[in-house]
Formats: structure tokens, C-alpha cells, sequence
């Protein structure tokens, strides 16, 4: 037969009987024998209550219970504190993210579901649900792909534009997650710095109000790949940001800047005022005369100031980034072919954020003549959506 397990009270309450009969003149062992237990466990028993009255055993006992809690609560703190260092590193700012750190939780501390979701704080329901996706993502991301190694310095919301441009109905933060969950590099992009001043050594820059109300241009230089540098005359419309004109040749000297002008005015008209900084080439006697008598006015900049021709310092900054940077170019026939395909491109088809990424020049589309007879019933109502990939 099994022997049966003691509570504290009954051994506490034998442990009195003991001291009352052996007070009465009993020995120890004809004592310890009435209670039905053998002296080892009779001197264990007191070594462990000896002294100690029923309330105070269940006092001792509720204490014991406490500490067990404690030494569980804090146990689960030190636990949490590790799953919570292991989740660290990264932000998890989304289920999906969340999803992921909290089965790389369980399998390293052993853990069960309940508990890695309670403390990530993400929703059980959520963690269990399996990620369907979309039928398109696949298509999408080819896309997005695609015109990312085109396009190697635009990035998602240039891409997005692209992508509506295209046909698809798609939301910016849908292209940011494919984005980044592709590793696609987003370009860095130069804070801007206002620095319009009243001090001395500064202007009140002139404000384009309308098309051909303020022009302007400077000159960028490159090298074609036997290492001879050729320059480029960029001459932008400040109001619609649209490029009128690069010029490109191993040298342009004040007679090239009036012969650029000169074509532009014909095609054109005249614009208001022209900017520009203050080299010899746009300074020459013959270029301010010949400006005046045509009915324009020069605007030159503060020296020493270029970002007084901010417009046309932004231009250049994307023309280098976007193409030079990117381009071996053998010869200046080469040069001059592919700086005004991307010129076209950059005015018809670029998108640009201060327009709502939209070309400041699109093309126009020549709609087809209306057949004369009534319209084929096979002939559908909405052209399908190109695809790109």
C-alpha cells in the first residue's frame, strides 16, 4: 500500500501529539510509534515545522505559493526581454514582417504561439492566415523591374507615374513594397536650400509666371571616350520646366549662344527675360545687343551665386545623373544623337514631380478620322490595357 502523503497541518498537529506524550512521560520512540511513522521521519519532520503552530504553517505556505509566482512572473519578463532583444534589429511595422520574427522566435527559445504573439503583439488570427497575393504581382513586379533598369536613377513614385502611364491601376505604397522587397535603390535626393537673402551679394530672383516669361541657360561640360571634352548649352523654359535646347559642340563661343537663340526665337516667339550666370560667353557685348534689339532682357545672377538659376542648376544636376554618368560616348556625332533622344524624352515622356509626375511637353496624340460609314459592332468600345512585360 502506498504511504500516504502528509499536509503541514497534520504534520504539525503529530509533531504536538509527540511533544504531549512525551511530556506525559512517554519515551520518543513509544511517541513516534503512536503516530504511525518511523523516527527518521519524525526528526525530518521537525527539523523542517519544529516549533511552528497550524496558522503559522498555512501563512508559510501561502508565502511559499507567492514565491513560486513570483519566481514564474519574472521568469516570463526574462523570457519576453529576450524575444523582444532578438526582435529588435528591425522595425516591424508590418503583419507580414511580424509573421516572420515570430516563427524565428518560437524556434529559438522553444516557445509556444499565444506567447510570441502576445508579446510582438500580433494577432493570432493574423499570424495563422496564409498570404494569397494578388493575381498580378507577378506581372507588376516584372514591370516595375523592368523599368528600373531603364530608368536606373528614377525612383518608385517616378516609377508609379510610369507604371499609370502604362495602364496600370496601381497605388504608389503597393510599387514602395515591391520596391523594396525587391532591393530596387531608391536615389538619394539633395535637400533643397533656400537662400533668397536682402544682405548684400544677393538678389530677389524673378519668378516665372507663365510660358516664355523666363528662360534660361548655362553650359555643361563632358568628355567623349578618347578623353577630348565637348560642351553643352541646356536652354530651359523655367514656367514648364520643358528643355527648348541642347546644343552640343567641342566648343560654343558667343556666336553659337546666338545662333541657339535666334532658331528658338523663330520657332517660339521672344521670351520676357533670359537668366543666366555671368560667363564671358553670356556677358559679351554682342550677345547682351543682340538680346536687346530683339525686345528681351538679360537677367544675369549675383557671381559666385548659382543657386540664383536654380532651374536650369536643377536641369543639369539630371541631365549628369541620368545620363552622362551612365553613357560612354565614342564620338561627338554620338553625343549629339543620344543627349537629344533623351532631351525628347525628358520633355515628353519624364515625369516630373513638381508637375504632379507628369512630362512638362507630352506629345500629342493625332486622333484618326471617324470612318464615314457606321462603326463596326466588332470593333471594341476600350483599347486593352499594354503590357509591358
Amino acid at each position: 500500500m502506498p504511504q500516504k502523503k502528509h499536509k503541514p497541518e497534520e504534520i504539525v498537529a503529530k509533531l504536538r501529539q509527540v511533544d504531549v506524550l512525551v511530556s506525559r512521560g512517554q519515551s520518543v520512540a513509544e511517541a513516534v510509534r503512536s503516530i504511525g511513522v518511523t523516527q527518521f521521519t519524525y526528526y525530518r519532520w521537525r527539523k523542517e515545522f519544529g516549533g511552528l503552530k497550524t496558522d503559522q504553517v498555512r501563512r508559510l505556505k501561502e508565502l511559499e505559493k507567492e514565491n513560486e509566482r513570483l519566481r514564474k512572473a519574472v521568469s516570463d519578463l526574462t523570457l519576453e526581454k529576450l524575444i523582444l532583444a532578438e526582435a529588435a534589429p528591425g522595425k516591424l511595422l508590418s503583419p507580414a514582417r511580424r509573421r516572420a520574427c515570430i516563427d524565428h522566435v518560437r524556434q529559438k527559445f522553444q516557445i509556444s504561439e499565444r506567447l510570441a504573439c502576445r508579446v510582438l503583439g500580433q494577432h493570432r488570427s493574423t499570424q495563422r492566415k496564409v498570404p494569397q497575393g494578388r493575381a498580378d504581382e507577378d506581372a507588376l513586379t516584372a514591370d516595375i523591374i523592368a523599368l528600373a533598369s531603364q530608368y536606373g536613377r528614377y525612383g518608385y513614385r517616378r516609377i508609379t507615374a510610369l507604371l499609370r502611364e502604362a495602364g496600370w491601376a496601381v497605388n504608389v505604397k503597393r510599387v514602395e513594397r515591391i520596391w523594396r522587397r525587391e532591393g530596387l535603390k531608391v536615389p538619394q535626393k539633395q535637400p533643397k536650400k533656400g537662400r533668397l537673402w536682402l544682405n548684400d551679394g544677393s538678389c530677389i530672383r524673378l519668378r516665372p509666371e507663365r510660358p516664355n516669361h523666363v528662360w534660361s541657360y548655362d553650359f555643361v561640360e563632358s568628355r567623349t571616350h578618347d578623353g577630348r571634352k565637348f560642351r553643352m548649352l541646356n536652354l530651359i523654359d523655367e514656367f514648364s520646366f520643358e528643355c527648348l535646347a541642347i546644343r552640343v559642340e567641342r566648343k560654343l563661343r558667343s556666336t553659337d549662344v546666338i545662333d541657339v537663340l535666334s532658331d528658338l526665337f523663330i520657332l517660339r516667339g521672344v521670351p520676357d527675360h533670359i537668366r543666366s550666370d555671368n560667363g564671358p560667353e553670356f556677358i559679351a557685348k554682342a550677345v547682351r545687343e543682340w538680346i536687346a534689339a530683339v525686345g528681351a532682357k538679360t537677367a544675369y545672377i549675383e557671381p559666385g551665386s548659382p543657386w540664383e538659376n536654380g532651374y536650369c542648376e536643377s536641369f543639369n544636376s539630371k541631365l549628369r545623373d541620368e545620363l552622362l554618368n551612365g553613357e560612354i560616348f565614342y564620338s561627338l556625332a554620338e553625343a549629339k544623337i543620344v543627349i537629344e533622344s533623351w532631351r525628347r524624352h525628358y520633355n515628353t515622356r519624364r515625369p516630373h514631380s513638381s508637375l504632379g509626375y507628369r512630362p512638362p511637353a507630352p506629345e500629342a496624340v493625332q486622333w484618326p478620322a471617324s470612318p464615314s460609314g457606321p462603326a463596326s459592332p466588332a470593333t471594341p468600345a476600350v483599347a486593352p490595357r499594354p503590357v509591358m512585360h
